[in-house]
């Protein structure tokens, strides 16, 4: 069973993205492309966040917030060529901005489940050895887990 879907699309907002030597062209809101001869791998291209300073970072949070008993799993709708790839990091931070801990994902579709003191989190486009790539949006989805009593009904 599924629970709460939500959609998170690469806004204009330039601070968290990786600009030295990138091509960024905004087709639509759901279809951005992005390309970088010279950037290394591993470097964070575009990051999204759960919880923001206004007054700081004059953006509010791109991410729903999320609970360490829930399982949740994350689409990534990204295209790129043959023989490259893409790589997504989910931080999570305690209410002192300590991390508690970190997710890596590498396929479209993957299941997470943050750590229980989780306050806070991000979500981080990685360069995990591309080029250039049209950037669609990403799901981040609650999977609901059926209660005994729940079972006994559907049977």
């Amino acid at each position: 069973m599924t629970g709460e879907k939500w959609t998170v699309y690469w806004s204009e907002y330039s601070s968290d993205t990786y600009l030295y030597g990138s091509e960024i062209i905004y087709h639509a809101k759901d279809d951005v492309e992005f390309q970088n001869l010279l950037m290394p791998p591993g470097t964070v291209i575009k990051q999204w966040y759960s919880r923001t300073y206004y007054q700081m970072q004059r953006i509010e949070p791109a991410l729903p917030m999320i609970d360490g008993e829930s399982t949740y799993q994350l689409t990534v709708h990204v295209d790129c060529p043959e023989n490259e790839k893409w790589l997504m990091r989910l931080v999570f931070y305690d209410k002192y901005d300590v991390e508690a801990g970190s997710v890596a994902v590498r396929d479209e579709v993957s299941c997470f489940q943050c750590p229980l003191r989780t306050y806070s989190y991000k979500l981080q486009l990685l360069n995990g050895g591309m080029t250039r790539f049209h950037f669609h949006y990403i799901e981040i989805q609650e999977i609901e887990h059926e209660t005994d009593e729940e079972f006994e009904e559907t049977k």
